[in-house]
């Protein structure tokens, strides 16, 4: 088996670009709310090299590519006169929720490309874009491109709905109707559980879509992303519950997103994601991310007394070594229980 150089060298040039994103919108606020940037690290320490500089700020190359960092002046010292630290609490609130605010942005404008590139999804037509060799579909004569309509002369409105049809239905005869350039026809098939236990028919299928204007596509776009973060923070309630498995909802690592990658190939769908996901990871409350650090600013807005600086920085401390074991601990996970795709 070939080792696949390109699609790794575009998961990380991915995952660097969308990490870059997110620190240029550290740089960005902060260089307009007047606060200079001493260095904007493309990967992480240790430096390869200084690139350029533009104005105070010095552009270094570094060794580990997924990854990047600004430093702000006086980030962690308010006695820094005109650095982040010492700085106004909303300049510092701008300037730490600009980052993931970057990625968010990122995240639905590319959910309106591929809304646009897509189409609208038409309900009550599903099309068939895979027949598996030797399967009840292949015999029954369904082909890629076929649209299902109906099972036993039930609507089906999507894929899920088709699945559910056919799976109450295993070693029963079904009459499925569906259309092939523009002529409705039926066929009879008795679904049966594969040995593999993934499939029952033997079909893949994806919703029939229509082509949609610029102007629909926005809101489209931006309902995605709301809709897919919704998911994202009920995560954790829904496997408390037991909707959801632990393993079905564990957090992936560098490997584990790069077998999703090869698995799907749908770069501006997985970059979508995880430009959403970075953004949303960051502004949970936990010390050393973006969101612990404007939770620990909130108190000198709001009481108009400030957390001492020397706290602020051991809770910083720890919070950085809990999460650099946590990525480890995933990344190894990773290797140890890989991540089992459909």
């Amino acid at each position: 088996m070939n080792f696949p150089l390109v699609p790794l060298l575009e998961f990380i040039a991915g995952i660097a670009i969308l990490i870059i994103i997110h620190e240029l919108g550290h740089y960005l606020a902060a260089r307009a709310v007047k606060i200079d940037v001493e260095e904007f690290g493309i990967g992480f320490p240790p430096r390869l090299a200084r690139l350029f500089r533009v104005g105070n700020t010095e552009f270094t190359l570094n060794a580990i590519p997924l990854g990047g960092f600004v430093r702000p002046k006086g980030e962690n010292d308010p006695n820094v006169p005109g650095g982040l630290a010492a700085s106004s609490p909303w300049a510092r609130l701008f300037v730490l929720a600009a980052g993931p605010a970057m990625n968010l942005v990122v995240g639905v404008l590319l959910s309106i490309i591929i809304v646009y590139n897509l189409g609208e999804p038409v309900s009550g037509r599903v099309r068939i874009n895979q027949v598996i060799p030797g399967s009840p579909a292949e015999a029954a004569g369904l082909q890629e491109g076929d649209i299902i309509l109906q099972i036993n002369g039930q609507a089906q409105a999507n894929s899920t709905d088709i699945r559910r049809a056919i799976y109450d239905n295993l070693g029963k005869e079904i009459l499925l109707t569906f259309e092939r350039n523009g002529e409705v026809r039926n066929v009879t098939l008795r679904p049966e559980e594969s040995k593999e236990g993934d499939w029952a028919v033997g079909i893949g299928m994806e919703q029939d879509t229509r082509p949609i204007p610029w102007i629909q596509a926005i809101p489209k776009g931006i309902s995605g992303v709301v809709d897919y973060t919704r998911a994202v923070l009920s995560l954790p309630f829904q496997i408390f519950s037991g909707q959801v498995s632990p393993e079905e909802g564990r957090p992936l690592g560098y490997k584990g997103m790069f077998d999703v990658y090869q698995r799907f190939q749908q770069p501006l769908w997985f970059f979508m994601i995880i430009t959403i996901s970075l953004g949303i990871f960051n502004l949970f409350p936990i010390p050393a991310l973006d969101g612990g650090r404007i939770l620990l600013t909130l108190p000198e807005i709001l009481i108009r007394k400030r957390v001492p600086q020397q706290w602020e920085n051991a809770i910083h401390l720890v919070g950085f070594a809990f999460l650099l074991i946590l990525l480890i601990y995933i990344n190894v996970q990773d290797f140890i229980n890989p991540v089992q795709l459909p």
